[in-house]
C-alpha cells in the first residue's frame, strides 16, 4: 500500500512540474534586459523649491511584469519569447523616476516614508507601455508608452496641472537587442517632459 501510494504522489509531482517553467541544465535561459532614461539635468529655476509627493504608480497588469508585452495590428496581445525585463517593467520605471528628478531643478520629488514636507502630490497613470507591431510581425515594431500625469495640490487636494505624454519610437529592427534602445528613448522623452511639466508648477504662498 505504501508502495502505490509512494508511486501515485511521484506520478502527480511529475504531472504538476510538466505545466511549470523547467529548471533543468539543458534548458535555455532567458535573456535579461534593462530599459533606462537619459534625462538631461534642468537648469537652476529662480524661486524658492517646490516638493512633490509620488503617489504609488499605476501601471497596466500585462505590462507591468518581467515579461516585453507585444500588440498586433490586429489588438492581439503577446510577449517576446525568451527575454525578460530583469525587474517587474513597473519596478523599473519607478527607479527611473525617481532618477530623472535628481538635478531635476526646482522640484524635489518626494518618496513615501520621507520625513519631507510636500507641496504637492503628483500620481502617473501609465497607460501603455508596449512594443506595437503596427507593420506586420517581421518588420521593425514601434516602442509606445503613454503616461498620465495629475498634479494635486497638498492642502486642498486641488488639481494645479493635469497632462498626458506620449511618445513612439520606432526600433532600428526587429530584434530584442534593438527594440530595448527604443524603450530608452521613448522612457526618456516621456519622463523628460513630466520632469519639465513638475517644474512648472507655481510654488506655494508660504
Amino acid at each position: 500500500m505504501t508502495r502505490r501510494l509512494t508511486a501515485a504522489a511521484l506520478a502527480l509531482a511529475a504531472l504538476a512540474l510538466s505545466g511549470c517553467v523547467t529548471l533543468f541544465p539543458d534548458a535555455d535561459p532567458a535573456q535579461l534586459y534593462r530599459f533606462e532614461a537619459n534625462v538631461a539635468a534642468s537648469p537652476a529655476a529662480a524661486g524658492p523649491r517646490i516638493g512633490i509627493l509620488r503617489l504609488q504608480t499605476a501601471f497596466p497588469r500585462a505590462a507591468g511584469g518581467d515579461r516585453i508585452l507585444t500588440i498586433s495590428g490586429g489588438g492581439e496581445a503577446a510577449y517576446i519569447a525568451g527575454a525578460r525585463w530583469v525587474s517587474p517593467a513597473s519596478v523599473l520605471f519607478d527607479e527611473q523616476l525617481t532618477a530623472a528628478f535628481q538635478g531635476a531643478g526646482r522640484a524635489r520629488l518626494i518618496n513615501r516614508g520621507e520625513v519631507v514636507k510636500a507641496d504637492y502630490m503628483m500620481k502617473l497613470d501609465v497607460q501603455r507601455f508596449e512594443t506595437r507591431y503596427d507593420q506586420g510581425a517581421k518588420a521593425a515594431p514601434q516602442v509606445v508608452i503613454t503616461v498620465r500625469g495629475v498634479i494635486t495640490r497638498n492642502t486642498d487636494r486641488a488639481v494645479v496641472g493635469e497632462q498626458v505624454f506620449t511618445a513612439e519610437v520606432r526600433a532600428g529592427d526587429n530584434r530584442v537587442r534593438d527594440i530595448v534602445p527604443a524603450y530608452d528613448q521613448a522612457l526618456s522623452q516621456v519622463l523628460g517632459e513630466v520632469v519639465l511639466w513638475a517644474n512648472a508648477v507655481d510654488a506655494p504662498a508660504r
